[in-house]
């Protein structure tokens, strides 16, 4: 199944490190660890392969991809041998990125995006195409009357000039991928299709997403050691985070509004998995000194048997975009098998992946696991549509 995977940002850290990664799988010069795809529960044949996948996208950025390549592995992110080893494979996707369109309209905005969404279809054959946000976080959006209909919205896109915008970048995004009937996920914790007229404008043409906010690090460890607490009846008293990180994302979040909407996707799990919100918060903090590597130190207080107190802390040092392009890569393949497997509108059995999953479904990695599980068995037409599907 030739896929295509669109990726807005094109020419950042994570989506030029899926490039490279899913290249150097696709030559036999990687393996594939940190795919979550490519373990046995979720491997099967409704998946693309690595050899199915053709990228493209958009990006404000005029980097050529070779140059950003050859600065991530200077910086530690992807070895430089695989670099050198996909040079000519590297150029030869520039024709492949297109700067991000602008128009008089958001509606012509959205119509240009969409126009090369289909052109690229076309161009390669291809059976389906998922459009990915990887761009920087953007800062949360004031509410529009527009956002909950999607007949308002789009006359309100055609009569607003691009200077007056109605929807941010990604809604914009995903009212444009949504709209070619191309599938849509949003890796960043900016709004996306999170909205009721993207929604039902997916449903309306047939294409599926998922997101909001990679989990990758930090968030992950939460996961994992709230449900702990949780099953042993402990009770959190405090669960505060400090996150340092550099490069573009982290000189992004320096900015107080975009900083506000990534900390408070960080931390709203521990309220739908504990069952109540502890005292605390997450802090991020730039440096730029660190690059594309990010440590984050939490600490836990809690109580148990009598009210005895006692503390946990950890330290999470890891490196963002080596951890999220691999699972980019796996949501690629698994939106374009659901589309193809007819599903639309939202995909609530991906929230393994996300720090703020769309839908109701449960917040702790090992229930979300079992929901990916049961998911690539429908997927793959060993088992019937989970009873979560929307």
């Amino acid at each position: 199944m030739r896929t295509g995977v669109w990726l807005i940002g094109a020419r950042g850290s994570v989506a030029v490190t899926s490039i490279v990664g899913a290249l150097a799988v696709r030559a036999g010069l990687a393996d594939t660890t940190g795919c979550v795809t490519e373990l046995p529960p979720l491997r099967g044949p409704a998946l693309p392969s690595f050899a199915d996948l053709v990228f493209g996208g958009h990006d404000i950025a005029a980097t050529p991809l070779v140059k950003k390549a050859d600065a991530l592995a200077s910086a530690g992110v992807v070895p430089g041998r695989l670099v050198a080893a996909l040079h000519t494979e590297l150029a030869g996707l520039e024709p492949q990125l297109r700067p991000l369109p602008a128009g008089a309209t958001q509606a012509e905005t959205a119509a240009a995006i969409a126009a090369d969404l289909v052109a690229f279809r076309r161009r390669h054959d291809l059976d389906q195409v998922v459009v990915v946000n990887v761009s920087t976080t953007e800062p949360a959006p004031p509410p529009h009357p527009a956002h909950d209909d999607l007949a308002a919205l789009a006359a309100a896109l055609t009569e607003a000039p691009s200077g007056a915008p109605v929807l941010p970048p990604s809604a914009l995004v995903a009212y444009a991928a949504l709209g070619a009937g191309c599938g849509y996920v949003d890796f960043t914790p900016s709004v996306g299709a999170r909205l009721p007229a993207l929604d039902e404008l997916a449903r309306q043409r047939g294409a599926p997403y998922a997101g909001h906010d990679g989990k990758t690090g930090e968030t992950l460890v939460k996961a994992v050691l709230a449900p702990m607490f949780a099953l042993r009846n402990l009770r959190v008293r405090s669960w505060s985070g400090s996150n340092l990180l550099g490069g573009g994302d982290g000189a992004n979040l320096a900015e107080p509004a975009a900083n506000a909407a990534k900390a408070a996707s960080k931390q709203r799990v521990l309220g739908e998995i504990l069952g109540y919100q502890p005292q605390g918060h997450t802090r991020i903090e730039y440096v730029d000194d660190i690059g594309d590597f990010k440590t984050a130190w939490d600490l836990i207080t809690f109580s148990g048997f009598l009210g005895t107190g006692m503390r946990m802390e950890f330290t999470w040092h890891g490196c963002d975009s080596a951890l999220a392009a691999p699972l980019v890569l796996d949501l690629a393949r698994l939106t374009a098998a659901a589309a193809r497997a007819g599903r639309s509108g939202p995909l609530p059995e991906l929230a393994f992946f996300f720090k703020d999953p769309i839908g109701s479904g449960p917040h702790a990695l090992g229930d979300q696991w079992r929901a990916l599980v049961e998911f690539a068995g429908y997927l793959h037409g060993q088992t019937a549509e989970p009873g979560g599907a929307a």
